[in-house]
């Protein structure tokens, strides 16, 4: 069974006010001192992002996805814990809900993307998912990549979670989409058919100079240099930790699927990337909860409809898993509730408040936190964390 790995990046916000607050070096430097920021051989561990108002919290390797939500919940509960002294909350939202001035990381490489990049280095601060699975070769992992991207936006879809943006209603029900957007290397691309031709891609964008080197390459999913994973970037953070693990399974099971096809000889989907580019900006826009370009067929659909064929799409390899059945019930719940845009706007209707989003967002976020609610028994299968190895120690940015 292949290993799962999960990054979550997360917002800190002031307890009081929600709005975000610059906490992370303090948070940081404090944890050094004490040994607080985790140890990656034992458990989830929390390291800087681009900006100071974000943490990312990321687990080792499981083949559990019961052991991958339980290290999902503690990874949380860490970084909350290292921001409390500061009278800060860690909170799973994609965006700021609340406007605000973001602060860069004071490490060289984001001070040199501070000074090329302009507005979009200033400004975005987003909080995404990124999973992780075990591959066997590049090989493995090229096939992989071309046989899944098709299925992307609807993982996007489910993920949404940023309606609000900078006291704004933004329309939207993922505005990191269109946020993480302006990084110029990011989105969808061609099958590539070759770990060789997925290496030219690579050098032929870092030789243009636009992007510092291979890790700006921000594609919505690609082969990481320091693991032999596939790494999946098109997710919003998720509110509820549990959508994060119905996700997680999802993504594990499109890559045994694609494996599937790939030794049988079936050929990948070869819908252009600028079709996939509509796909995905449909779903941000409405999330499971609207229409959607079709996976298959790439006519318009209902949302469900569109997570109804992935599920069936990937069906087989999530029994193997084990992961059927919890999946298919977070699937039904994330699509009663619309997810956490879903769960925000809902916040939101109450009283018009977006202090109220906040609120609601870091009770949702930790609600696990007390006592660790694992899913179904049989959500995971055999036991692993590959030699307490760490997901990924490769920077998002």
């Amino acid at each position: 069974m292949r290993t799962l790995g999960v990054e979550e990046e997360l917002l800190l916000v002031d307890e009081r006010t929600g709005i975000p607050m610059a906490v992370a070096p303090r948070a940081l430097a404090a944890a050094g001192d004490s040994g607080g920021a985790g140890d990656p051989h034992l458990g989830p561990s929390v390291e800087e992002e681009f900006k100071q108002e974000m943490l990312e919290a990321q687990t080792r390797p499981h083949s559990s996805t019961a052991d991958l939500f339980d290290e999902i919940v503690a990874g949380r509960a860490l970084a909350d814990r290292l921001v409390a002294p500061y009278g800060a909350r860690a909170v799973a939202l994609a965006m700021s809900p609340l406007a605000f001035v973001p602060h860069p990381t004071r490490e060289p490489r984001y001070g040199t993307m501070m000074e090329r990049y302009g507005a979009t280095a200033r400004n975005v601060l987003v909080c995404g998912c990124h999973v992780h699975v075990g591959i066997e070769s590049r090989e493995e992992g090229v096939a992989i990549l071309d046989r899944i991207r098709n299925w992307l936006p609807v993982i996007l879809a489910l993920s949404a979670n940023s309606p609000f943006s900078n006291g704004d209603d933004t329309g939207y029900a993922s505005y990191r989409f269109a946020a993480w957007h302006q990084w110029q290397s990011a989105g969808p691309t061609e099958v590539f058919g070759s770990a060789a031709a997925y290496e030219e891609f690579e050098r032929t964008l870092v030789d243009t100079e636009v992007i510092l080197d291979h890790r700006m390459i921000y594609l919505d999913a690609r082969l990481p240099h320091q693991q032999p994973t596939v790494e999946v970037r098109i997710a919003d953070v998720c509110l509820d930790p549990r959508d994060t693990i119905v996700l997680a399974a999802i993504i594990r099971a499109l890559v045994d699927t694609a494996v599937d096809e790939w030794q049988a000889g079936i050929a990948p989907v070869s819908v252009p990337a600028a079709a996939l580019r509509l796909a995905e900006w449909q779903a941000a826009l409405t999330g499971a909860t609207g229409r959607l370009p079709h996976p298959v067929h790439g006519r318009g659909a209902t949302g469900a409809d569109a997570v109804d064929a992935l599920v069936t799409h990937v069906e087989r390899a999530l029994t193997a898993n084990g992961d059927d059945e919890p999946v298919r019930e977070g699937l039904r719940r994330m699509l009663e509730t619309g997810g956490g845009a879903g769960i925000q706007r809902q916040s939101f209707g109450r009283r018009g408040s977006l202090l109220d989003v906040v609120t609601d967002a870091i009770g949702v976020t930790h609600a696990q936190q007390a006592v660790v609610l694992r899913p179904p028994a049989d959500i995971g299968g055999d036991v692993g964390d590959a030699e307490g190895e760490t997901a990924s120690r490769e920077a998002t940015a």
